[in-house]
């Protein structure tokens, strides 16, 4: 596909095949050879703590295979720890082996080119930061079980407590790593406990050939995209990743092609397939690599999409929490979602279909797969709103 101009059809194809939602649906009960394969396509998984639905590190798994076992994912990562936590597209997990390639960030951290407010209190407190490693040393542990956490305020930390920061710090330069423990409480731990030997005995890349090989990975998990979507993958200084990348298609990691409709060159994995078609229908989290990208998402679908969290309640245009649709190679609807788990049900609080959309034919698609999410975060119930141009035709009455 090098040197040719890709369809915006082409291009949304290959992206969604990129990410997994082309691969064979599991024969049986999902298990963690299932989740694995999730994670080798997309290469990482956004955490946040807003369990409005679930908490959003859950949701891309089942977009692409369907209900599992949700605590499965927390084993792998927090158990078993063939995944670990680390900053690369906001907070992530990611596979353990990938580990050598994010030092160069944690080393720019150290030497306080990146996190100032951190480095200043690193140094400004570092017998107090010596006290808090010596303590995770000892055994795992939270903020709160600190000997001395020392509660403060601030006008920069707000309430946080100065143990708090500091294991921060001491995460944000690789001294420690985390596990979580109920309702998502982060247990700071010895990176060294957490990624393998084996692992954390490799050679260290450089920031330039680590640069590089996360851009490979970017189009690998994206399929192709622009330098910006790449770039923003893992998050990389926007600047050398962009010399980065001329280094890359120089080598052939990555093949220059057109895709209708853009401005920008895109650069396409010489590994990415092109299907005849996607089949798949299903919600995405609003931290999936699908639609994480707003401005991607707006170029390859046609979706202008935010999330409106922060938005104040009156100016909201869809509501909360909203969980765009996929179906086919489209993104088609979007629906405002909550879980109320003291009545026991999945509530869909508005229903909005994209302009051209069957509502009906798209309804009788969606209903199916609401009570599949509704039992994959353990309730029974699906209950309908009344806002939204779909919801009239998704509602059974």
């Amino acid at each position: 596909m090098s040197g040719r101009r890709l369809s915006i059809s082409q291009a949304r194809r290959i992206a969604l095949a990129a990410q997994g939602f082309t691969d064979p649906a599991p024969a049986g009960r999902v298990d963690r050879r299932h989740l694995r394969r999730v994670m080798g396509r997309v290469k990482l998984l956004q955490l946040d703590s807003v369990p409005v639905v679930i908490r959003t590190q859950y949701l891309p798994p089942f977009s692409r295979l369907g209900c599992y076992e949700a605590s499965l994912l927390d084993r792998i990562a927090y158990r078993d720890d063939e995944w670990f936590e680390a900053w690369a597209h906001e907070a992530s997990l990611l596979p353990v082996e990938d580990e050598p390639l994010l030092r160069w960030q944690k080393r720019r951290a150290e030497q306080g080119e990146t996190w100032s407010n951190l480095v200043e209190l690193a140094r400004r407190e570092s017998g107090y930061v010596v006290e808090v490693l010596a303590q995770v040393e000892e055994r795992p542990l939270t903020a709160g079980e600190l000997a001395d956490p020392r509660r403060r305020s601030g006008e920069w930390w707000g309430s946080r407590s100065l143990g708090s920061i500091a294991l921060d710090w001491l995460f944000r330069i690789g001294a420690v790593g985390i596990r979580r423990r109920g309702n998502f409480t982060k247990e700071f731990d010895l990176l060294e406990r957490i990624v393998p030997a084996e692992v954390l005995a490799q050679p260290t890349p450089t920031a330039e050939e680590a640069q590089r090989e996360l851009l490979v990975r970017s189009g690998a998990a994206l399929g192709m995209g622009t330098a910006t979507d790449l770039i923003d993958y893992y998050r990389l200084p926007v600047r050398e990743g962009r010399t980065r990348l001329h280094e890359v298609v120089e080598a052939g990691g990555l093949l220059t092609v057109e895709v209708e409709g853009w401005s920008e060159p895109a650069y396409l994995h010489p590994a990415a397939r092109l299907p005849r078609s996607v089949g798949a229908l299903t919600v995405l989290s609003p931290f999936d690599p699908i639609v994480w990208n707003r401005s991607r998402a707006a170029r390859l679908w046609g979706f202008d999409y935010r999330i409106e969290i922060y938005v104040p309640a009156s100016k909201r245009v869809y509501g909360y929490y909203v969980l765009p649709v996929l179906d086919g190679e489209r993104l088609v609807a979007r629906l405002d979602l909550k879980t109320d788990r003291a009545a026991g049900a999945l509530c869909v609080l508005g229903a909005f279909a994209e302009p051209g959309v069957d509502h009906g034919a798209l309804a009788e698609r969606l209903r199916p797969h609401l009570i599949e999410l509704a039992r994959f975060v353990g309730v029974g119930d699906v209950r309908y709103g009344s806002r939204g141009d779909l919801m009239t035709a998704l509602d059974p009455g």
